[in-house]
């Protein structure tokens, strides 16, 4: 059956359009590569099934590489393909937007709080 799309943000809602799905490739768009248990660290309100449910579904289109390492114990790696790369500027304005976002939030007498900003994990990756 053909698949059939009314706008183009419905095909990348449907890839990418889940709570973790940016929050992994946003992670991976900066640390380049990551073990399971540093997405664990980076991610703590995610459960290993969850985790492990999207790393599959993003491995499935193509976006993110799943390096098995043979050894004892087991070491598996993620990594963006370079298709998972050409997201990296609409990762890059979710960020921002959403830090405007938490600014406006803040002024409206919100309390919220931003764990770490997109430019201060970039500077962490390029140091």
């Amino acid at each position: 059956m053909k698949k059939v799309y009314n706008i183009g943000v419905e095909a990348t809602l449907e890839v990418i359009g889940s709570k973790w799905k940016p929050v992994i490739l946003c992670h991976l768009n900066h640390h380049g590569q990551i073990r399971t248990n540093e997405f664990r660290r980076l991610i703590p309100g995610i459960s290993q099934k969850m985790l492990t449910s999207q790393l599959r579904e993003l491995e499935q289109c193509g976006l993110i590489n799943r390096k098995v390492y043979n050894q004892v114990p087991p070491k598996v790696e993620y990594s963006l393909t370079p298709y998972g790369h050409e997201m990296e500027p609409v990762l890059n304005l979710l960020c921002t937007w959403g830090e405007k976002h938490i600014e406006k939030l803040k002024e409206n007498g919100e309390e919220v709080l931003l764990m770490q900003r997109d430019d201060d994990i970039a500077v962490q990756k390029l140091s």
